[in-house]
């Protein structure tokens, strides 16, 4: 990756990349045993919101710029802010099929864990020839990573740890399905099948939806799942945004 961050020093961006604390923060929980630092707050939660920032610039002109998201939880207090890193000319010529990384910092400013997106085109079910995301926390340090695999008309994932076992799995919705005034869900199943969560592209209104980028999703998982899943689904939810909604 461009740059060596390291895990405990906070990082520097551009201006504007780092928004200002608007929001309600989550409160900081005290370091856990054997959990990376700055997970601690994936272990109080067990839904997190996504929510894709509005970039005037990209509503006024139509240029894509890099996207910024805040992500909260279910009390509406930011727990993460994350952001796009990729390259000019791959987000215009290329658009949702560029490659790109997003970093996922604390509410300093701090990075956390990031996901490493690199997109292909799809070739139908087989393996390696999709999009893949790599989750990495601290950076540097592979805790899993989503591959996309081609399902006809609609889209799968399989989800790996680090050790490359699958752990869960998702089966997007059909093609036809993704169109309408409406929800759009994804739901995390288990290798055995069993439902266990689920990732929704949340309707946010004609208006924002037809004139905007700004999309809302959200991430469901039990409480007491470990907080590196939570941390890998999180980076699904961004590869579905990147392979559905036009990251």
């Amino acid at each position: 990756m461009e740059g060596s961050i390291g895990w405990n020093q906070a990082i520097t961006v551009q201006p504007g990349a780092f928004p200002a604390q608007a929001d309600i923060c989550m409160p900081v929980p005290v370091p856990i045993e054997g959990v990376p630092p700055g997970l601690e707050c994936l272990s109080m939660v067990d839904r997190i919101k996504i929510k894709q920032l509005v970039e005037i610039v990209e509503v006024i002109s139509g240029f894509e710029t890099k996207n910024k998201y805040a992500l909260k939880n279910a009390s509406g207090q930011q727990v993460y802010y994350a952001f796009e890193e990729s390259d000019c000319c791959e987000r215009v010529c290329c658009g949702p099929n560029r490659g790109f990384t997003i970093h996922i910092v604390d509410n300093y400013g701090r990075v956390r864990f990031f996901a490493c997106i690199a997109c292909f085109g799809l070739c139908g079910d087989v393996p390696g020839c999709g999009s893949v995301c790599k989750i990495e926390s601290p950076p540097g340090r592979l805790i899993g990573k989503v591959e996309q695999r081609g399902a006809f008309c609609a889209s799968s994932f399989v989800i790996k740890d680090q050790n490359d076992r699958v752990i869960f799995q998702i089966y997007g919705p059909l093609c036809c399905f993704m169109c309408g005034c409406h929800d759009k869900e994804f739901p995390v199943d288990t290798p055995s099948g069993d439902p266990f969560g689920s990732i929704t592209k949340e309707w946010s209104g004609c208006g924002k939806e037809a004139f905007t980028d700004a999309d809302l999703f959200s991430v469901s998982f039990p409480m007491s799942l470990d907080v590196r899943s939570k941390a890998i689904l999180i980076g699904a939810a961004f590869l579905i945004v990147s392979s559905w909604f036009d990251i």
